[in-house]
């Protein structure tokens, strides 16, 4: 293994960062067609708003299921392999949901989201992937810039509607499932980038640098242990918040007469709420602490989601909501990843990320599998409202973690 003394470790971690960008631009194009149209394909093909949480709750299962093979792919290899492999499987995913529209077959279109979260997993390694060698004093920066990346690709991706449609009649395919064609040559070229660009491996150099200090006592590793919970906690749930809301925002906004065009710029506003102000959560993480800035986002959904429960018939006001959300999840996924990735060194680093993506992606599993039959039930503002009691819980635990003092360990007999 090539020693730490070869590499200017800054120079590294500067280059590792721009690649991730890059890949993180492409690769976000994928995962903004499938929440944009995902939604909407899945009621078509299934012929019931009940499974138009299908898209959201398949792709993130998906990601769910890939979160652990791929940590262990990057702890064996590095991270260059394993986010190439992640993205190509999601360029697979594009392909096949392309397919299952052409057929049509439902069961193949769940199979092809399974394997575009795929490509949400790579998007949630990456983060930690900016962590491997930076400074502890810009860990959350660097994490949060990755984070910030996605905008681009994942904005642009739900306003591939009109390109999309130009190229599914140009090609012959089947109606909105052009922008997939544009996902797979994204995702390709991102492969490219990944490939060519982490040289050398940031894990693989990781591992070369000294280890972490030790907790110096037991009450260090108690508490650490409990801000670790805390913060896969709160990533699992402001995920599932977040996901349950947004997947059913399409079906909502069609049923009241908006047109795709509309859908999208809504989703594509929530998007940006979610990524394009992420360094700032970086930052307070870095300045404030992140539990405090993980109070803001939980404070921030609830603006969101009392601003979509009141207005669930005023478009602008449901956009309002959507972009509250975004920035609502931004700050605590930001903060808790910086937490995570703060607390757990050594080599236990890849297999804890795993699990918190592991919990991320179920988590927004359940929320879209739920979110379906709830606004069938009680509706989009019922559905906010039901969303609130995930915020409230955060907030407990938190108030729980911080203010609980853990007693110093009994002198030994």
């Amino acid at each position: 293994m090539t020693s730490t003394t070869d590499y200017d470790l800054a120079a590294v971690q500067r280059r590792v960062v721009r690649v991730l960008v890059a890949g993180q631009v492409l690769g976000g194009l994928g995962i903004g067609a499938t929440l944009a149209i995902g939604a909407v394909l899945a009621a078509q093909l299934a012929g019931t708003e009940a499974w138009a949480g299908a898209a959201a709750t398949m792709s993130t299962l998906g990601a769910a299921a890939a979160s652990i093979p791929l940590a262990r792919l990057a702890a064996r290899a590095g991270r260059r392999t394993a986010l190439t492999t992640g993205v190509l499987t999601s360029a697979a995913g594009c392909v096949v949901t392309v397919a299952a529209a052409g057929i049509p077959s439902f069961p193949l279109l769940l199979l092809g989201f399974a394997l575009l979260g795929a490509g949400v997993s790579v998007n949630l390694q990456a983060r930690f992937a900016a962590t491997d060698i930076a400074s502890a004093e810009r860990r959350g920066r660097d994490l949060s810039i990755v984070v910030w990346s996605t905008t681009v690709g994942a904005v642009v991706g739900p306003n591939l509607f009109g390109p999309g449609e130009v190229i599914a009649e140009a090609l012959g395919m089947p109606e909105l499932t052009g922008s997939f064609v544009i996902a797979v040559a994204a995702q390709l070229a991102a492969v490219a980038v990944y490939l060519v660009g982490l040289r050398p491996d940031p894990y693989l150099v990781s591992r070369t640098l000294p280890p972490a200090p030790q907790a110096p006592a037991a009450t260090s590793e108690v508490r650490a242990h409990r801000l670790v919970i805390l913060a896969i906690g709160t990533i699992g749930a402001s995920h599932a918040v977040m996901v349950s809301v947004m997947s059913m925002t399409p079906v909502h906004l069609v049923n009241h007469g908006a047109t795709l065009t509309i859908v999208g710029l809504t989703i594509s506003l929530h998007v940006a709420g979610m990524f394009a102000v992420s360094p700032v959560f970086g930052w307070l993480s870095d300045k404030i602490g992140a539990i405090s800035t993980i109070l803001i986002g939980q404070a921030t959904f609830v603006l969101a989601l009392v601003c979509v429960a009141l207005g669930a018939d005023d478009t602008t006001l449901v956009t309002v909501g959507l972009i509250l959300l975004g920035l609502g999840w931004s700050a605590s996924t930001v903060a808790g990843s910086a937490l995570v990735a703060q607390v757990v060194t050594g080599s236990a680093r890849t297999r804890v990320q795993g699990r918190t993506d592991l919990v991320m992606n179920i988590s927004g599993a359940g929320g879209g599998a739920l979110a379906g039959p709830v606004l069938a039930l009680i509706g989009y503002s019922g559905l906010a409202w039901v969303a609130l009691v995930l915020v409230a819980a955060v907030v407990a635990a938190v108030l729980v973690v911080t203010r609980t003092r853990t007693p110093e360990p009994a002198p030994a007999a």
